[in-house]
């Protein structure tokens, strides 16, 4: 039995991504917490060395759906403000899906589903001698912080989701 409560951290600091190498552990992270004892049970980290303040913070939705072969599962959906829509297995973290909101995100090319690890587009990377153009989705993010809801009976999401990109120059 899982005694567990959900929550976001957020994005690393400062903004210049140059001053902070690394992946900047664990910031961006869908945490899966003990309500109990405190424990981390699980900890998924969005996007690693966040360049652009997505601040995966806000919702998780909790839904129990059947698997490609009929298994009901408990899952976590957090769309976050990165552009990607994440699926999380809610009882121990393992990632089931990573799936771009919109066609236009392009940060990233997609998220390698056996490691977790986005794999970004450098033409849309910040660093510090590279001026990035229509970097989408912009540092308010594809999903900010509005309210959605799941339907279990259509076994669908609703949210409502920004469509703004944005250039940077350091």
């Amino acid at each position: 039995r899982h005694h567990l409560f959900y929550y976001g951290s957020g994005n690393p600091a400062p903004w210049n991504e140059t001053m902070r190498p690394g992946d900047n552990k664990w910031t961006m992270t869908i945490w899966g917490r003990d309500i109990d004892t405190g424990e981390a049970k699980f900890g998924y980290q969005k996007t690693p060395h966040d360049e652009w303040d997505y601040a995966g913070v806000n919702v998780m939705m909790l839904s129990e759906q059947k698997d490609k072969d009929g298994k009901l599962r408990k899952l976590l959906t957090h769309p976050d403000r990165n552009g990607i829509v994440y699926t999380l297995d809610r009882t121990n973290g393992d990632l089931i899906s990573a799936n771009k909101m919109d066609d236009t995100v392009n940060w990233v090319k997609q998220v390698d589903l056996k490691t977790g690890v986005p794999i970004r587009d450098p033409e849309f990377a910040t660093r510090m001698d590279h001026k990035a153009t229509e970097i989408c989705p912009s540092a308010m993010g594809y999903h900010n912080q509005g309210h959605d809801s799941y339907d279990p009976e259509k076994q669908r999401f609703f949210l409502g989701i920004n469509h703004i990109c944005m250039d940077w120059e350091p």
